[in-house]
């Protein structure tokens, strides 16, 4: 396969991973870009990514240790929101979300995730114990769920209990969507993408951040058809089939990044 074409394949997942890691489409996108602008201007950190995924997140962590947020994006003052997310960015030290978001969402192995990290794997094992700990000492909220397939529903249902949340409702179509929300008030809302009726969960999420502004999480099996990086997208996306460990990782970082309010 032509090298453009091999990271061109990998590329929706490293928008799915740098929109996790920022809380922020704008944000990780423009990281995104910076790793393609980099490796323009670098024959050699182009041939590395003939490697494959490893390598071009291994460039795209070089890029986001050492970068400066204030410098990411457009020359346009951010946004309310982006400028809340970029302060508390600035304020942490994610290495221990950078490994579980890798080991998860990213289903990277200790080891591979050693080599994107520049650390050993008992270190990654070390980090990634240090962000389970910080998920359970997280605050509960309430969860709106949004899926047409019912083993699912409660799968997810029983996983959003056992992280201490509460489920304030189940939806199976963008009417019943509507009619939840509008009886509760949710904190987070995980949505699936194609619904029982044969509505949308893009539709349904649309309706609810029409009146309110609260994190979702997508759940799809076809993540790289909305991680183009050429409109609006979702920040927080899990593939279908997932791993509990993967929604637990994306409900912790929607719910890290959702604490941030614009000043």
């Amino acid at each position: 396969m032509p090298l453009g074409d091999q990271v061109a394949a990998n590329l929706p997942f490293l928008r799915r991973y740098a929109r996790a890691l920022t809380g922020s489409q704008e944000t990780g996108d423009a990281f995104v870009r910076q790793v393609l602008e980099a490796a323009l201007a670098d024959p050699d950190l182009k041939a590395s990514f003939a490697d494959g995924r490893v390598a071009l997140y291994r460039a795209f962590n070089k890029i986001w240790s050492g970068a400066r947020l204030e410098a990411v994006g457009s020359s346009e003052p951010a946004g309310m929101h982006e400028g809340a997310v970029q302060e508390r960015l600035l304020a942490v030290t994610p290495l221990a979300r950078q490994a579980l978001l890798l080991t998860t969402l990213e289903d990277f192995s200790n080891a591979e995730t050693a080599e994107i990290l520049d650390l050993d794997e008992d270190e990654v094992a070390r980090l990634v114990r240090e962000a389970v700990s910080d998920i359970d000492r997280e605050s509960a909220t309430t969860v709106l769920i949004i899926e047409d397939e019912p083993l699912i529903a409660m799968q997810l249902e029983d996983l959003v209990a056992a992280l201490g949340h509460e489920v304030c409702g189940t939806a199976a179509t963008r009417t019943q969507a509507q009619s939840v929300f509008a009886r509760t008030t949710p904190g987070l809302v995980l949505a699936d993408i194609q619904l029982a009726d044969g509505s949308s969960g893009l539709d349904a999420v649309d309706d609810i951040l029409a009146t309110t502004s609260v994190p979702v999480i997508f759940i799809t099996a076809y993540p790289e058809r909305l991680l183009t990086g050429d409109r609006p997208e979702p920040t927080y996306l899990v593939t279908k089939p997932f791993r509990e460990a993967t929604v637990r990782a994306a409900i912790s970082q929607a719910l890290f990044f959702n604490s941030i309010r614009p000043l």
